[in-house]
């Protein structure tokens, strides 16, 4: 009896013992986004799954199963753009296609501009230039002198134009040139930059390093020594650089174990951080406001027309008190990475922007006056890389080109002009300016009646897209035609710079609208009657699952 007892209790502890693992588990599972992008580990092994086939001539043309005149009409028209690109740009094209033979970053950008169905012949008969000669104002210029509004914000450096950081750069340079490159010790332009970035941020001290990826390294870095806790929250599609542990799942070979891909502006998520003993960090790019738990958009991704987009900062503000909260009530460190946005809602930042103040903030990209950079604010407590009770116990970060003399200088012009009344005035109504452009946009391309329209956050915009067309990418060539340069990653983000004004944005409207007729025109929005993105989804999942069975026809 006695033993039968002593066998139900210990059974009764098994079943409470899982109960107890088994619920805080399914609590972090459910904190995660439903879509792939919120389980890391899965997919990555979907992703690696996914076989390699492409399209010969004709599917590439209909891939859509598109009648014989709209196939007609496609055909002449990417044959058009073919012969325009070529006889346009020989000499920045032939360089180009010199360069891509020994340089991997290029082959990688010009592999997955398209979806890679399409990319093959993408690649053979719409070349891209990778070369520009100059700057002026709104504008660059190739190597055949084609001059173009650049639309790419050089990846968010050019916030204020390009003139400004030429300016900044060599600026810089005069102030640091009788020192040189001597590491090591500081030229004084330093004692400056940190006391001013220490307004800026309302931080206690700073650390420099070489990039955005390593001040968001050193303040995860930080925040695991000083809370003994072993793992960082990211949310669903956010970048913080390409380091392992904040780029889980696809691009990344390495497991990130220590990190917890969570959904953004969710309760399960805040109820995760409420009850979890082990997270020492959360990481914000204030970017995802625009598409919260959504990747960077890209064209190379668009198989259809389900891209969304849409800023509410009055939401996204609430969320981020929400999480402020949560943090400083289990001394979670709050991190701000603000390396792509730092500066562009705000003069002080995107936590100035929201209101709500972080633990941690990273800075790079326009705050190096042009040049390359990356600064972490921080508490002084969490900032302190040693115990003062355990001497040989630290947290090592020090990099060989931490506060370069030239880097320091350009960072330094960049600080003085950002505090005059000029610069400052490019803030005023920013918002309401930005907005009203993107309005302005929207209604051109509806009157237009073509199937465009664009979302925004401030001066970052992404083009959306209103029929479900597996050709939704071509828009990016077409605005090329037009004279409207794009990063590699398409019409999926689109970076102006302050310097616009009213008369340059009007000529970028004009030449959007009119690359967007033009692709009309040529056929590649033509759709079959009733379908809908989650059909032609799984048109493409059914020819994915055919080219990995070995199947054909």
């Amino acid at each position: 009896m006695n033993m039968t007892l002593l066998g139900f209790v210990g059974a009764g502890a098994i079943v409470g013992t899982t109960w107890l693992k088994g619920v805080p588990r399914l609590t972090l599972s459910r904190a995660k986004h439903r879509s792939l992008a919120g389980h890391a580990r899965m997919g990555r092994r979907v992703a690696g799954q996914i076989p390699f086939y492409d399209y010969g001539e004709d599917r590439f043309f209909r891939a859509d199963d598109a009648p014989d005149d709209v196939v007609a009409a496609r055909t002449a028209g990417f044959a058009r753009l073919s012969d325009l690109f070529r006889g346009r740009c020989p000499k920045t094209l032939a360089e180009t296609a010199a360069l891509r033979e020994g340089y991997s970053d290029l082959k990688f950008t010009s592999r997955y501009r398209v979806p890679f169905q399409f990319a093959r012949i993408v690649r053979e008969r719409l070349p891209v230039g990778a070369f520009l000669a100059s700057s002026e104002g709104t504008t660059v210029t190739d190597l055949d002198g084609n001059h173009y509004h650049d639309l790419t914000g050089s990846y968010g450096v050019n916030l204020f134009g390009y003139g400004f950081y030429r300016d900044c750069i060599a600026d810089g340079t005069a102030r640091v040139e009788a020192l040189g490159p001597v590491l090591g010790a500081y030229h004084p332009v330093v004692q400056g930059n940190v006391a001013r970035l220490r307004k800026i941020s309302g931080m206690d001290e700073v650390s420099f390093h070489m990039s955005g990826t390593e001040a968001v390294m050193q303040a995860v870095r930080l925040a695991r020594y000083h809370t003994g806790r072993s793992h960082l929250v990211r949310f669903c599609g956010a970048y913080h650089g390409w380091w392992g542990d904040v780029q889980p799942g696809i691009g990344n070979p390495t497991p990130a174990d220590g990190t917890y891909t969570l959904a953004e502006m969710s309760d399960r998520t805040l109820k995760v951080l409420a009850t979890r003993r082990n997270i020492a960090c959360v990481l914000i790019n204030p970017l995802q406001a625009l598409h919260p738990n959504g990747g960077a958009p890209s064209d190379g991704t668009l198989v259809d027309g389900s891209r969304r987009a849409h800023f509410d900062r009055e939401a996204y503000t609430a969320w981020l008190h929400k999480l402020r909260a949560v943090c400083t009530k289990r001394g979670i460190v709050l991190i701000f990475d603000e390396v792509f946005m730092g500066f562009r809602l705000a003069p002080g930042g995107a936590a100035a922007y929201f209101g709500v103040r972080p633990d941690m903030v990273t800075y790079g990209k326009t705050l190096g006056g042009g040049l390359p950079v990356g600064v972490l604010c921080g508490r002084g407590d969490l900032m302190q890389r040693y115990r003062e009770d355990r001497p040989v116990d630290i947290c090592f970060a020090r990099g060989t080109f931490n506060a370069h003399p030239y880097v320091m200088g350009a960072m330094a012009a960049f600080l003085d002009r950002i505090e005059t009344p000029e610069v400052l005035a490019l803030y005023d109504g920013i918002d309401e300016r930005w907005d009203a452009r993107a309005a302005d946009l929207n209604q051109r391309l509806a009157t237009a009646g073509v199937p465009v329209k664009v979302a925004n956050m401030s001066t970052v915009w992404t083009v959306l897209y209103d029929v479900p067309s597996r050709y939704n990418w071509m828009l990016q060539y077409y605005l090329r035609a037009e004279g409207l340069a794009l990063s590699w990653v398409g019409t999926g983000r689109l970076i102006f710079s302050l310097d616009y004004d009213d008369a340059a944005f009007a000529e970028v409207a004009t030449r959007f609208v009119a690359a967007a007729q033009a692709m009309q025109a040529d056929g590649w929005w033509w759709v079959e009657p009733g379908i809908t993105p989650k059909q032609v989804r799984r048109r493409v999942l059914r020819e994915t699952l055919a080219a990995r069975f070995g199947q054909t026809g």
